[in-house]
């Protein structure tokens, strides 16, 4: 079964303590970290995460753009992330398709819920987060941690060569 998280960006980053102390000197700050910690999380859950920010916020005109290989949806004016993602759920919810809402909206939960959309706090998912963050660092420390093997036997002599060569250094 595919599964989508849909994230109510501004919602989100005034939950998170490490977001809302950002958005308070630099909104745009925030937002980038939070687009980050959302790819991290969609690479290592396997899930596909859309987030979605409103406009009133940032008034413009409607946007989207891929990065890091996330949707990211800008509301246009007079419409609310909320609203947006209600479409998006009625819109992706079918038998194949598991569709989570991440806001800490009582409101938008329970109307989400109501369309067959799953609900996650905001501290559900920093917690979730947190935990994502915690693991891939582990895999990480263990990937260093193995000594990369040649295949070919060099002496010792050769692989320190080796090794200058690779570093730039004479």
């Amino acid at each position: 079964m595919k599964q989508i998280l849909l994230v109510d960006g501004y919602n989100i980053i005034g939950a998170w303590k490490e977001l809302r102390a950002l958005k308070d000197t630099k909104l745009l700050d925030a937002r980038d970290r939070l687009i980050e910690h959302m790819a991290e999380y969609q690479a290592f859950m396997g899930c596909e995460v859309i987030i979605v920010f409103d406009a009133h916020l940032v008034p413009g005109i409607e946007a989207k753009e891929q990065k890091y290989k996330l949707q990211i949806i800008y509301t246009r004016e007079n419409e609310t992330a909320d609203e947006r993602i209600e479409k998006l759920a009625a819109q992706l919810i079918n038998r194949r398709t598991e569709v989570i809402v991440a806001t800490s909206d009582s409101i938008e939960q329970w109307v989400i819920f109501a369309q067959g959309a799953l609900r996650k706090s905001a501290r559900e998912l920093e917690i979730e987060m947190e935990l994502v963050e915690t693991q891939i660092t582990k895999e990480v420390r263990t990937i260093q941690s193995t000594n990369a093997h040649s295949k070919i036997p060099l002496t010792q002599e050769v692989a320190e060569i080796f090794e200058k060569w690779r570093r730039g250094l004479k």
